[in-house]
């Protein structure tokens, strides 16, 4: 059964989506109409996604634990799983994930399958920058991402040198 549920947030309203009580969607800038094509409308059982979400925007959370179910082409579930690797706080271009899938030329299709990233935030889309350090391709807004780069920068703990 496909559930959603919406939540308020720094970056405006989130649409997370559960289907059979696993995390399978959260989209941003989703219109009411729009996530009916999510299932139910829910009151309960998203608790622990909010509950983590809460934490991340609050600066005390930088990995998800919740459990997520990705759908998609199996070159899009390798680049996703790469995405979940790019640590809090830190960027990589389209080419580096790439790379990293050992598929330099495929950065194209890397991007497609970035843009189509169903469970944005917890499987971190918006730390993918352009190869010259730019802020481009988000799905959610180039603003949005900008805030969520800046958040993760601000939380980061700086190194100490005593010499």
């Amino acid at each position: 059964m496909v559930k959603h549920f919406l939540l308020e947030s720094p970056i405006g309203v989130l649409t997370l989506v559960k289907t059979d009580g696993v995390l399978s969607g959260l989209y941003m800038g989703v219109s009411s109409n729009s996530a009916v094509a999510f299932g139910l409308r829910a009151s309960s059982g998203f608790e622990d996604v909010v509950e983590q979400l809460r934490e991340y925007f609050g600066q005390s959370r930088t990995a998800f634990t919740v459990p997520i179910s990705l759908e998609g082409t199996s070159f899009q579930k390798r680049v996703w799983a790469e995405l979940v690797n790019i640590p809090y706080g830190e960027t990589r271009s389209y080419g580096q994930l790439a790379d990293a899938i050992g598929n330099r030329s495929a950065v194209r299709a890397v991007g497609a399958a970035n843009g189509r990233n169903p469970i944005s935030i917890i499987v971190p889309c918006h730390r993918v920058i352009g190869s010259n350090g730019t802020l481009v391709g988000y799905g959610g807004g180039l603003e949005r991402k900008r805030f969520l780069l800046g958040l993760e920068q601000a939380a980061r703990p700086t190194e100490v040198r005593l010499f």
